[in-house]
């Protein structure tokens, strides 16, 4: 056993860094499918609001957890084998992908009808309504439950500590493994939890209440 320094510190700091970037993955991708998600969910076709529904409720209905084992443990049975970065970046980007998607679904459906209306009354194609009329307005109602959500992400990957990916967590549990000094150890991995998302979660109250007092206008 050894006992709790600064290079035991510096490793559980470091391991912050591929928290970072698995959270930006799973934004940046889950962003990607969302917004594919979100349009399918509104189109004018019926086969694609039911395919887009079942994938929301496919990854909304199960937990994320139960979704690492699958792709981290079931891949491999099929042929396609998997590390835990891969594993950790498809599960999180498709479970990102589903919460945003419904997310932005209502952001969409919450412009006023007749901003609708007066799009197809001037004989735009559904491309160009989207486009030209519906998206940019609903992008400013989604800015704030959007950045809300990341905080949600930065704290879902810690549970790619289960496949034995060395995130923050498993960072922690490493060194917890060597220390036994859970307090100690874990106090360090919460503070850093606390510094990546309390900022984030303050961003989001301000464009909450920004955009609240511009509807009231």
């Amino acid at each position: 056993m050894r006992t709790f320094g600064y290079s035991e510190f510096m490793f559980i700091l470091d391991a912050a860094r591929w928290t970072i970037l698995l959270s930006l993955l799973a934004f940046i991708g889950g962003g990607i499918v969302g917004l594919i998600v979100a349009l399918a969910r509104t189109a004018e076709h019926k086969t694609l609001r039911v395919l887009a529904i079942g994938f929301i409720q496919l990854f909304r209905g199960t937990p994320l957890l139960l979704q690492l084992f699958l792709i981290f443990f079931g891949f491999p049975v099929v042929g396609l084998e998997v590390n835990p970065w891969v594993a950790a970046g498809v599960a999180l980007t498709l479970n990102s992908g589903a919460f945003l998607g419904e997310i932005w679904r209502g952001c969409i459906e919450a412009i006023p009808r007749g901003q609708w209306e007066a799009a197809e009354a001037l004989g735009l194609s559904y491309r160009w309504k989207m486009r030209e009329v519906i998206l940019p307005q609903a992008l400013k109602i989604a800015v704030p439950p959007t950045v809300g959500y990341l905080v949600q992400i930065v704290k879902g990957t810690s549970l790619a500590a289960i496949i034995g990916f060395t995130e923050l967590t498993r960072a922690g549990q490493i060194i917890n493994n060597a220390t036994f000094q859970p307090m100690l150890v874990f106090s360090e991995v919460a503070a850093i939890y606390f510094i990546l998302c309390w900022p984030l979660s303050l961003l989001a109250a301000h464009m909450e209440r920004r955009l609240a007092a511009a509807l009231a206008r």
